[in-house]
């Protein structure tokens, strides 16, 4: 928890956690009112996964190009026009008055989503270069943090009335906070890095870290899309518990993050994706006992065990020796993305075609490789 006392002790750091809080605010406002808008503009569930696949085509649009355009203008400010530019993209699909103009806005929303997300993890990489601190798994706990804030804006739901009414709410609070702390960022810039000629040498860590990213980040998303059915089908859970898995893995997820940097600063960043990995491996493990509880308490081990990769392979990723923070960053992203969006439907076409344990098996195959590549970073390391 010394990270996050840091974080609310400490304008220079509270700053660049609480972007992480709004870019989830906005895109948890959104995702609360996705069955408005479809009942609204009239689709059916294909037309919405295509709508939704355009908001992930125009988060990797943007991955290629994001780190030049932080290099150029700063990472600071990158940051910034970041969030201004996700708060004006934000409330244009709600706003959509038909099914094209969803799809051109939700790219939009996704392009401008992917840019912030990068910098703002190249600028607290940045900020902890600089000032010798480890925050950003806490940083990463305030993005579950924005997720839960956004949650509870269902209450407001009957209150307004009104989805892009709600937005621009979410949008004015995230706005005017971060006119508050925006001159604590606004003017850094990445520190110069030694480029060195491509070579496999140079490259292999950073390939090892966003195969891992992708694994991990793959589990993440198939917990999100089939913990629930896993319940139901193979566990045979009661109706009230299918909700369980996923609610035990985001709690943990929250909790972890917010308890990394401490244990990071202590053991290291190999150790602790080690350690990591080690966790949901015995989730998994006590996952497929099939179990009822012991199921759930196994989608809980693995949010903790998620909880201190991701943020960690961030913090690797911007410190290779040649390679600007940035593209360590939007290349780990665009991998991680990759798994969160491909894994689920690829998991799904596995159950169909043998098992959703089956599916579960492959994950936790994922989570053993996650902890043998550690033994390859820290070979790289020494």
């Amino acid at each position: 928890m010394k990270s996050l006392k840091l974080i609310l002790s400490n304008p220079r750091y509270f700053a660049p956690a609480w972007i992480f809080a709004s870019l989830n605010i906005l895109f948890g406002t959104w995702a609360i009112y996705i069955p408005t808008v479809k009942e609204n503009l009239g689709i059916d569930k294909s037309q919405l996964g295509i709508a939704i696949f355009f908001l992930s085509l125009g988060v990797f649009t943007v991955f290629p190009i994001a780190a030049k355009i932080i290099n150029r203008i700063g990472v600071g400010k990158a940051t910034w026009y970041g969030l201004i530019l996700i708060c004006i993209s934000g409330v244009l699909p709600l706003l959509a008055p038909n099914y094209y103009t969803l799809m051109a806005a939700l790219f939009v929303f996704g392009a401008t989503h992917g840019f912030t997300d990068i910098a703002m993890n190249t600028l607290v990489t940045e900020v902890e270069k600089a000032d010798k601190q480890n925050f950003m798994s806490a940083a990463h706990g305030f993005f579950s943090l924005g997720g839960v804030l956004a949650g509870l804006g269902i209450f407001l739901i009957p209150v307004l009335s009104n989805p892009a009414l709600h937005m621009l709410l979410a949008i004015g609070v995230v706005l005017f906070i971060n006119l508050l702390f925006r001159k604590r960022y606004f003017h850094i810039v990445a520190a110069p890095v030694e480029k060195e000629p491509f070579s496999l040498k140079l490259f292999r860590p950073l390939l090892i870290i966003g195969l891992v990213s992708f694994m991990v980040m793959g589990g993440e998303g198939a917990i999100v899309d089939w913990s629930g059915l896993y319940l139901k089908e193979v566990s045979q859970a009661p109706e009230v518990l299918w909700g369980a898995g996923f609610l035990t893995f985001s709690i943990t997820m929250t909790l972890g993050r917010f308890l990394g940097d401490g244990i990071s600063q202590k053991i290291g960043s190999t150790k602790i994706v080690a350690l990591g990995a080690i966790l949901s491996v015995l989730g998994y493990i006590a996952v497929l006992s099939t179990q009822v509880y012991l199921a759930i308490l196994g989608f809980a081990c693995i949010g903790l065990g998620f909880s201190v990769i991701i943020p960690e392979l961030f913090r690797i990723g911007g410190t290779i020796k040649g390679i600007e923070s940035s593209q360590g960053v939007s290349f780990i992203a665009g991998t991680g993305y990759s798994g969160f969006l491909a894994a689920p439907p690829i998991l799904g076409f596995l159950a169909e075609r043998s098992s959703l344990t089956t599916s579960f098996i492959v994950l936790l195959c994922c989570s053993i490789l996650v902890f043998l590549s550690t033994f390859i970073l820290r070979r790289n390391k020494s």
